[in-house]
């Protein structure tokens, strides 16, 4: 697919397979985030918390969602993005992300979204509402 106004509902974007989260990915967030609440870098403090280990921030999963409409942004915009999370996404996970088209009309594209781990479990699902811009 080359433009996003090619895509017909219910067909998908092109999935992305994230690489396996590390210690390195969370600190990274953490600093941008300014999210430093210790369960997401440290074991111990993860463990204190009832946890089986270190969890990667909600909000870096759904951040690394977005990308799948990183090449589209020329054609679109995201106007509403609506997640619910559904499970934690541990040190070595490997995120799946996938995007489908629901509905389409002149003006906005409706997709259901979601992000899976190594075994098929979804952390994340929700809807993005990409917006077209206007044609001059």
């Amino acid at each position: 697919m080359t433009t996003i106004n090619e895509l017909k509902i219910g067909e998908c974007l092109d999935e992305i397979t994230l690489s396996p989260v590390t210690r390195l990915d969370l600190i990274k967030y953490a600093g941008a985030s300014g999210d430093y609440n210790p369960i997401h870098t440290i074991d111990e403090e993860a463990e204190k918390a009832g946890l089986p280990g270190v969890i990667a921030h909600g909000m870096w999963t759904m951040g690394n969602l977005a990308k799948l409409f990183t090449p589209f942004y020329e054609e679109a915009f995201i106007e509403d993005y609506s997640i619910r999370f559904k499970g934690m996404v541990f040190l070595n996970d490997v995120i799946t992300l996938q995007a489908e088209l629901r509905d389409s009309g002149e003006e906005k594209m409706n997709f259901k979204v979601k992000a899976s781990n190594q075994e098929g479990q979804q952390v994340i699902k929700g809807s993005v509402v990409l917006r077209r811009w206007p044609q001059s």
